[in-house]
């Protein structure tokens, strides 16, 4: 019953809501990811676009206007990490907030001495534990590279390891999946990585992956969809983890898409 209204209810949604279509195309276009889609695959990237945007609220600050194209980029990228998942992996919260450029983010902590320290560090993106995302836009229109740089799939990889807590680097896994085999293979590329950083070898990967196991898990997801063949080259075994977490193959997306482009 509950599954029937919520299928009732979304349906409802997306007759009422419409995506621009030259938005939409010109936001596809920005992103090899999303330029490697099939048809069906983007049709329903655009769906769950339009339900992000129905259930979250956009802003700017710092006297950021957000136009409708930077709001459905800002969804597209979002979504892709959910593509073959559900939009309820973004349940508890409403709220994006976009900087034009990298903001300041202010806290606390007290250290093992119980000195309490006032830090104020400028970030380029930022996810609260039941709380909004905060992005810079300047960050967010960069994407792909060398290493793969995505803030905004870094961000929302990070809301998707909060699922179950603080992030750690092990999200909720699906049914079927194994607890040991995921800590096991993520252990060990996470502390090849920290090596490889240490002799100023990133394997071609952002090195802030090696700052804790919940910033490898939100780099590899950047680096899983904008550089995939990267990471199963690098880390096979964590590509294969990742692909069985978010049910896609980005590789052989880019793979097909290729072949396809050298067919006379």
């Amino acid at each position: 019953m509950l599954e029937a209204y919520r299928n009732w209810r979304r349906e409802r949604i997306l007759k009422r809501s419409s995506i621009d279509e030259a938005a939409w195309r010109a936001v596809l276009a920005r992103f090899p990811f999303t330029q490697a889609l099939l048809a069906s695959e983007q049709t329903r990237l655009r769906d769950l676009a339009a339900l992000f945007l129905h259930e979250k609220s956009i802003v700017g600050a710092g006297g950021l206007m957000v136009s409708e194209e930077m709001r459905i980029a800002v969804a597209t990228q979002a979504c892709i990490l959910i593509l073959n998942l559900d939009i309820d992996y973004y349940r508890g919260w409403t709220e994006v907030i976009v900087y034009p450029d990298e903001f300041v983010a202010e806290y606390e902590y007290m250290d093992e001495s119980g000195i309490a320290h006032h830090v104020a560090e400028p970030m380029t993106g930022e996810s609260w534990l039941a709380g909004p995302v905060v992005l810079s836009w300047a960050d967010a229109e960069q994407r792909g590279g060398e290493t793969g740089y995505n803030v905004v799939i870094h961000e929302f990889a990070h809301k998707i390891d909060m699922l179950n807590g603080n992030a750690n680097g092990f999200p909720p896994l699906h049914a079927g999946m194994s607890r040991g085999k995921w800590a096991e293979v993520f252990s060990a590329a996470y502390a090849d990585l920290r090596r490889r950083v240490d002799r100023g070898d990133c394997a071609g990967l952002d090195p802030y992956a090696a700052e804790s196991p919940a910033e490898y898990f939100a780099v590899l997801s950047e680096a899983f969809f904008e550089v995939p063949d990267t990471v199963r080259a690098t880390y096979g075994e964590v590509y294969c983890q990742l692909a069985t977490f978010y049910r896609q193959d980005p590789a052989a997306r880019r793979d097909r898409q290729l072949a396809l482009a050298t067919v006379p």
